[in-house]
């Protein structure tokens, strides 16, 4: 049965390419179709049921299995880790119902589905970041209305997004937010760019690639094209900043210039520090 179900292109009876049927795939890449015109607005669609539980990446995972072709490589990470277990799990679905290859390597990966991470190496021309999105919704922590948020988006209305920011100023000098940093998408829609850390935040302007956003739960997808014009939300006197890892490095790689994890030994109480993204760190030591 196994190697029956590695066959493509749907020639085992039962099974479909990609585990989606056809017309959901359709839909969805109409749905993107969109996004990609209207950069940074939320497209509805019709979230299927996935055999992953619903805020552990359907929607990323069903924008990924709808593009999916024969042609292409596949990369899969997790916080920036090919191995996690969310990595593996969705890895492995993708191989079972349709056969692609994988890869570790970004720069010979065609798809990268990704979770709060961009790689560090920088993607090219004709690739795609697909990242999952929990809430993608960036009014919703000030807005419980969907009507309301929805207003807000049309009429470019975001005096409440701006007074929570300055009141976070206020309160503790600085603008407190971490991950999922709120960005203005080619000067219009306010978006949110998913958890991924603030040192993420500037390769998604005028990047060479395509970034597609999936939410199952919430049922939304949206896009940032190449080439398109990603600012993060800052004040003039306050401007947005990534985080700090002056004088700290790897210590696999030795790396001073990516995006490190703190590593706290529980006997001896060490601090160390890693790249998180695993593959970035492997191709520096030659692994």
């Amino acid at each position: 049965m196994s190697d029956a179900v590695e066959r493509r292109h749907g020639e085992v009876d039962g099974y479909n390419y990609a585990f989606l049927d056809e017309c959901t795939k359709r839909e969805i890449r109409r749905k993107i179709l969109k996004a990609v015109a209207i950069p940074g607005y939320q497209v509805p669609f019709g979230s299927r049921e996935m055999p992953i539980a619903r805020g552990w990446g359907t929607g990323g995972l069903q924008v990924t299995l709808s593009l999916l072709g024969p042609e292409d490589v596949l990369k899969v990470i997790d916080q920036g880790c090919d191995h996690s277990v969310n990595a593996a799990n969705i890895r492995r679905l993708a191989v079972k119902m349709s056969g692609i290859r994988t890869t570790e390597d970004t720069a010979l990966a065609t798809i990268v589905q990704t979770r709060h991470r961009v790689p560090e190496e920088p993607l090219h021309a004709g690739q795609i970041l697909v990242l999952q999105v929990p809430l993608p919704e960036p009014l919703r922590m000030l807005e419980a209305s969907e009507a309301e948020t929805r207003r807000m988006h049309a009429q470019g209305d975001y005096t409440p997004m701006w007074l929570f920011l300055y009141e976070s100023i206020v309160r503790f000098h600085e603008i407190m937010l971490g991950a999922g940093y709120p960005v203005r998408v080619s000067g219009h829609y306010i978006m949110s760019p998913s958890p991924i850390p603030r040192w993420d935040v500037p390769r998604l302007h005028m990047a060479d690639n395509l970034f597609l956003f999936g939410a199952g739960r919430e049922k939304r997808i949206y896009a940032v094209p190449p080439h398109t014009a990603v600012e993060p939300l800052e004040f003039e006197d306050y401007p947005f900043r990534v985080e700090s890892f002056s004088g700290r490095a790897c210590e696999i790689c030795g790396s001073t210039s990516s995006y490190l994890d703190e590593i706290l030994d529980d006997i001896s109480g060490k601090r160390s520090y890693r790249c998180s993204d695993t593959a970035y760190c492997a191709k520096r030591t030659g692994a």
